[in-house]
């Protein structure tokens, strides 16, 4: 899997992840070579002063933000002197809000208002959706003025007195002046200009990290070998925190290309509940147990259906989307809590809970800030996008980490099955060794005279015996202990068959209901054959036993041949000592099993395999 692709697919990955970083860099690079008086953004077009709610009149400072809370805001004054000489025209940019510009004796110079949005619906195209025609709903709204016009059609100077009147249609908390009006002074097609220069960098960089969540986690999980659906959670909230942060970007210019005011709004505020529902997704993911899963589902599903229903009401045209906002502002603080307090719940040895929950810290810090700054007018904006970025930043890098290291146990996995292939070689090889053939086959000639029938007996069972060590080369999961006793009496026909009787198997199975590698304890039987009895004069008795305790099964291998002392130093016999190694790693590697052996010179040798319950496919051991 890590070989296929590793590949072409990678390399077009890579391709495209440079284009894209290299692009962002041009622009990023171009906008220090721009000149900054091609355009400007002033927060107000007029030098006067202006009044919030029908209050006290303040002076307009031009240069610096207005950042009132209002439902109704009314500036007046003369136009900015260096605006009309340096400048060819404005745009305004506005957001949830209708505004009119008239001069000091009440004519309309422009307007966005409920009566300009209920006369252009009329004269809508007749394919329109009407479950879109909502002429109360402001939505995002762009629109330019022309010096030249202004002057030479509506006698407008530097002299003459304008008034700007704004308003918030809406009757939740106040709106704030500088997140619903943005306005650009420029010579020509500078709304373009300013996205180029301000919004495209960004919206590059964004999109790479669509690229990225899209891509790399989830292939990321492949390369593992199996679906991790953690993995493909967080792809899935990586692309909408992306897809998010480029629609913060892009949301003041989509009029430019969707000329529908309400479509614009509903892309803007669908994709916040996409990224939010991906939140709770991503949490649900790292869940557990069974309950807190439960909980989990339920939480993620109130969720999705409080914003299926605002996106009805917007569809019903009884209430819009950014009516809606603090409920699913507060939906989410409610649902991101909930989370994090079922993690609390989770059980994990490791301190990764820990870690995953202080992540996530920021993000819920920042939406309760601005849920209250709804209320209370706290300085600065935009808290959620600052703690969004902290925690989505935390998790791509603790996610990273994790990816590597469980890429890394991948890596170590297949070198394992590796090494017990190679071991299962070795075992098999060692089992076949020339010399044990060429008794066989003397030992079944011989019979062949004496008694054919015997020899034909022989000849087939040593057939099988060959077979099965083949097959083995093919296993990769351990066997019912009844499969290697079979294999293991083929083993011993064919050594008493040689032996005759000086070679004596007894056999005491007691239990039968647990798996183990095969040929893991022909090794142990050979060696009580070859290096026990068989070097005994008067020979001896190999006996095979297995037994059941209350949390292991044991297999037995007791021979009275000669013995050895365990503690002496390895002869140096110029023999390959590592075919007992590969079965005791094989029996630890793939059944948590090890070996015991005692010996006692000229009373004989016992090796005790001990196979733990746990693991074990069994009806009294169910796990």
């Amino acid at each position: 899997m890590i070989k296929i692709i590793g590949g072409k697919t990678w390399t077009a990955v890579c391709v495209v992840l440079t284009i894209l970083m290299i692009t962002s860099a041009l622009w990023i690079g171009l906008r220090y070579y721009i000149s900054m008086d091609i355009y400007e953004t002033p927060s107000m077009f007029l030098e006067g002063e202006y009044s919030v709610d029908g209050g006290e009149w303040k002076p307009i400072e031009i240069d610096r933000p207005i950042t009132d809370r209002f439902h109704n805001i009314e500036f007046k004054g003369k136009m900015s002197h260096k605006l009309s000489m340096l400048f060819g025209s404005l745009t305004i940019s506005s957001k949830n809000v209708w505004y009119t510009l008239k001069t000091a004796d009440g004519n309309v110079i422009s307007s966005y208002n409920f009566d300009d949005a209920k006369s252009s619906y009329e004269h809508a195209l007749t394919d329109r959706p009407p479950a879109l025609d909502m002429p109360d709903t402001p939505g995002y709204y762009v629109n330019s003025l022309y010096f030249d016009y202004l002057n030479n059609n509506a006698d407008i100077n530097d002299d003459s007195e304008l008034i700007f009147e704004v308003e918030y249609p809406y009757d939740n908390a106040p709106a704030d002046y500088n997140e619903c009006i943005d306005i650009t002074a420029y010579y020509s097609d500078g709304v373009y200009l300013r996205f180029f220069y301000d919004a495209l960098p960004p919206v590059l960089l964004f999109l790479l990290v669509c690229f990225f969540g899209l891509f790399f986690f989830p292939v990321a999980s492949l390369i593992l070998g199996k679906i991790d659906y953690r993995y493909l959670a967080f792809g899935f909230l990586t692309f909408f925190w992306g897809l998010y942060m480029i629609m913060q970007q892009i949301s003041g210019y989509l009029n430019l290309w969707i000329t529908d005011p309400t479509v614009c709004m509903m892309l803007d505020k669908v994709t916040g509940y996409c990224f939010v529902a991906a939140v709770l997704f991503y949490f649900k993911s790292n869940m557990l147990g069974r309950m807190t899963r439960t909980v989990a589902n339920i939480t993620s599903t109130v969720y999705l259906s409080i914003a299926i229903a605002v996106f009805v009401l917007q569809l019903c045209k009884i209430s819009d989307l950014n009516a809606s906002s603090l409920t699913m502002n507060i939906a989410a603080a409610a649902g991101i809590t909930v989370m994090i307090v079922l993690l609390c719940f989770e059980k994990r040895d490791d301190n990764s809970a820990l870690f995953f929950l202080l992540s996530w810290v920021p993000l819920l810090l920042t939406i309760t800030i601005d849920i209250l700054d709804q209320f209370v007018h706290l300085p600065g904006s935009h808290y959620f996008n600052y703690g969004l970025a902290i925690t989505m930043i935390v998790q791509i890098v603790r996610l990273i980490f994790d990816l590597r290291k469980s890429f890394e146990e991948a890596i170590r996995y297949q070198q394992m099955q590796k090494e017990l292939y190679e071991a299962k070689v070795g075992v098999m090889v060692s089992q076949i060794q020339p010399h044990f053939i060429y008794n066989a086959l003397t030992s079944i000639a011989m019979m062949c005279q004496i008694d054919p029938d015997t020899a034909q007996e022989a000849t087939i069972t040593f057939a099988d015996y060959l077979r099965g060590n083949m097959d083995s080369l093919n296993r990769t999961r351990p066997v019912p202990f009844t499969t290697e006793l079979e294999h293991l009496k083929k083993y011993l026909y064919i050594e008493k068959m040689r032996f005759a009787d000086l070679l004596n198997i007894e056999y005491d199975i007691k239990t039968v209901d647990f798996q183990l590698p095969l040929l893991s304890i022909q090794p142990l039987v050979e060696n009580a054959v070859k290096h026990g009895v068989g070097m005994k004069e008067d020979g001896g008795t190999v006996t095979i036993a297995t037994k059941e305790t209350d949390t292991a099964y044991e297999v037995i291998i007791k021979d009275d041949g000669v013995g050895f002392d365990p503690d002496a130093p390895r002869p140096e016999d110029g023999k390959s000592h590592v075919g007992m190694e590969n079965t005791k790693k094989r029996l630890r590697d793939m059944c948590g099993a090890y070996v015991e052996i005692t010996s006692a010179i000229g009373e004989g040798t016992t090796a005790r395999v001990i196979l733990p319950k746990e693991g074990q496919p069994n009806e009294n051991n169910v796990r």
